[in-house]
């Protein structure tokens, strides 16, 4: 079992299990994410605001409670999966007098600002599967500037 840390300036070291994020409502789909970078966020939710109205009209015939089912299920198996970073900076509180988060790898140390590691992205999951030989978790920036050569080998996060 691959196992993250959360240590150093917090009120409560947190150990985090990423094999079980799968079926936490926070996730959501990594490729999904990046490819809305792009995107007009506001556009996005006018097109899911018009799709609603349609099938409230009966226009467009609404999916059915099996048949999303089933779609769900076929999404976990192939999809892409990450979570954000700071709910779990937030229960472990991390000291005010923190100003860095420091990525501990099997290799090598990353360090960011304590913001940037709100902001961070954990992926957990590639193509429905758990990253067993890199993993536990990928570490990714939001802007997506490390989109191509995200942390990999996470084993701690530790506030400095």
């Amino acid at each position: 079992m691959e196992i993250v840390t959360i240590t150093g300036k917090v009120k409560y070291p947190i150990t985090l299990d990423p094999s079980v994020w799968i079926f936490d409502d926070r996730k959501f789909d990594l490729d999904q994410f990046f490819s809305s970078q792009g995107a007009d966020h506001h556009e996005a939710e006018e097109l899911e605001i018009d799709r609603e109205r349609l099938i409230r009209e009966g226009a467009v015939a609404p999916p059915t409670l099996k048949s999303e089912k089933k779609y769900e299920k076929e999404k976990l198996l192939d999809g892409t999966f990450a979570i954000r970073l700071e709910p779990f900076l937030k229960n472990a509180e991390v000291s005010e007098s923190a100003v860095q988060c420091l990525f501990k790898t099997e290799h090598d140390e990353f360090s960011i600002s304590i913001e940037e590691a709100c902001r961070a992205i954990l992926c957990f999951s590639k193509k429905g599967k758990p990253l067993t030989e890199d993993g536990p978790v990928h570490v990714y920036f939001e802007d997506g500037s490390n989109r191509s050569n995200p942390i990999k080998h996470v084993k701690e996060i530790h506030m400095i």
